[in-house]
């Protein structure tokens, strides 16, 4: 096969989670590799019967429109009518793609679509224990700017959430994906702050509820100057736990950027950590190994394997990983270092947020709840 699919399967009572990661093996023909993966992934959901909730894509842009046919024809009736989230990334060593990410669910509750601005953008799942939801893919192209776009995407996002009974105190994780981050991600992250200050995530009291995030230089494939996808707990209320400081790094809000460094919260299947994009980054927010990148590389990884540690989860319970290299070169680096880990590899070429960092890993790990009828 030309593609290697790897699958992260968590069950508990009454549901279970799948964390699909599926990449080419190497550069061949765009729509004969398309089919090969999409109809892996397919197989993968209708063998566990499960229904997708988050879905990204992640290629050039000139690949989206031949991959969005071949997945709504392999698919069929797996899709719900929710787009996934189209991510435009440079070409790296897989050519015209890079990747398809999927987390799904198999459980007896019905997984219900929800609209953002009007158009089918998320998922709510409800089950005996907590209501999960998933929003995908919002960007507002029409507002007239980059910055008054990121500002009716937290906005509108927010809306959504409200018709289901939360908010953004709801959101234990967020991606922020920022086409030409290095332009103004100053500005992102300054609308961003407002927007949480206004909402009581950010308190003058010093107190913080940020949610983990990754902000990357993944252009939306609608050319907005941003999207965003989340998930949320609305019930029960306060589940969420956030760790705003982990391992060597302090809270990256001391250098303006309002996000945990991972949080956790209960989802269908038990238990799930999420740690936000990571780099390079010392205890005084300071970038280290300047133009090194094994040295940003094993750096990086140590990092995560901090803030895991930090939250009691193992290297086994990883379930999601996409790493993010500003070049081929440094996807060359880290070809060397990314087997000493038995994880589910997700490479693409991006911008990272600042001009010096050269990598970035985030990481999703899944801890089973052994009862969950209580």
């Amino acid at each position: 096969m030309a593609v290697d699919v790897q699958t992260r399967h968590v069950e508990s009572a009454g549901a279970a989670e799948l964390f699909i990661s599926a990449v080419p093996t190497a550069a061949d023909d765009l729509t004969t590799t398309a089919r090969e993966l999409f109809e892996s992934v397919r197989d993968q959901l209708n063998a566990r019967s499960a229904r997708i909730v988050q879905e990204w894509i992640i290629a050039p842009a000139a690949s989206m429109a031949e991959l969005s046919r071949v997945r709504g024809e392999i698919y069929g009736d797996l899709d719900d009518g929710v787009p996934p989230s189209l991510l435009c990334c440079r070409p790296g060593r897989t050519g015209a793609l890079a990747a398809v990410a999927v987390h799904a669910i198999a459980c007896d509750s019905h997984i219900q679509a929800i609209e953002v601005a009007g158009a089918p953008r998320g998922r709510i799942v409800r089950t005996t224990r907590l209501a999960y939801v998933t929003v995908s893919g919002v960007s507002m192209s029409s507002a007239p700017g980059r910055e008054a776009q990121a500002r009716a995407m937290l906005t509108e996002a927010e809306k959504a959430l409200g018709t289901l009974g939360g908010d953004f105190l709801s959101v234990p994780r967020t991606w922020m994906w920022l086409g030409d981050i290095l332009a103004w991600y100053d500005a992102f992250n300054s609308v961003r702050n407002s927007f949480f200050t206004e909402r009581g995530i950010l308190r003058p009291d010093g107190s913080a509820f940020m949610p983990a995030s990754t902000g990357i230089g993944l252009g939306p494939a609608d050319s907005a100057g941003c999207s965003m996808d989340l998930v949320a707990v609305i019930d029960p209320a306060g589940a969420i736990e956030r760790l705003s400081a982990g391992g060597r790094q302090h809270s990256a809000y001391e250098y303006g950027s309002a996000f945990s460094r991972a949080s956790r919260a209960p989802t269908p299947a038990g238990t799930t950590v999420y740690v936000s994009g990571t780099a390079s980054i010392d205890e005084s927010g300071a970038t280290t190994h300047i133009g090194d990148a094994p040295g940003q590389i094993e750096t990086t990884i140590e990092n995560v394997r901090a803030v895991l540690r930090d939250m009691n989860v193992r290297d086994d319970d990883v379930v999601q990983t996409i790493a993010y290299c500003k070049t081929p070169d440094v996807e060359r680096a880290f070809d060397e270092f990314k087997h000493r880990l038995d994880w589910p590899w997700i490479t693409c070429i991006c911008d990272i947020c600042r001009p010096d960092l050269l990598f970035e890993i985030e990481a999703t790990a899944m801890v089973k709840t052994c009862d969950l009828t209580r």
